[in-house]
């Protein structure tokens, strides 16, 4: 089952900083993993951070460890994240999606996830 579009991408330049958001029910909030992932041209959808429910623990890769932040709105029921100090490489589709919980801990790998998105385009120029 598909999801709503998530949105704030945009074009900034190398440095820059943008908003992501995609809505998501309650229960997915509160019941499941969620995840963003990015996506460029010819390479697989990777993690790039994750969030446990309730927002009670989140993982980030390691290149954008420090830079970015995952977060929920409750009362909006929206994740969100928060990219900052872009780097040229992290341009890209960024999709939310949602997934299970496995030994405690959200995963990394995109085929445990659904109810995606359609994206949203994150442009970086140097």
């Amino acid at each position: 089952q598909a999801r709503s579009a998530e949105f704030g991408g945009g074009s900034v330049q190398a440095g820059g900083s943008l908003r992501l958001s995609c809505e998501a029910s309650r229960d997915d909030l509160t019941r499941y993993c969620m995840a963003w992932f990015r996506q460029t041209p010819g390479k697989e959808r990777e993690a790039v951070a994750s969030i446990h429910p309730n927002g009670a623990r989140a993982y980030y890769g390691d290149s954008v460890q420090g830079r970015f932040i995952i977060s929920q709105n409750s009362a909006k029921n929206t994740l969100n994240l928060d990219v900052n100090n872009l780097k040229v490489e992290e341009r890209g589709m960024y999709y939310c999606a949602r997934g299970p919980i496995i030994a405690q801990k959200c995963p990394s790998r995109a085929i445990l996830y659904n109810r995606w998105g359609q994206g949203t385009q994150v442009t970086v120029s140097s």
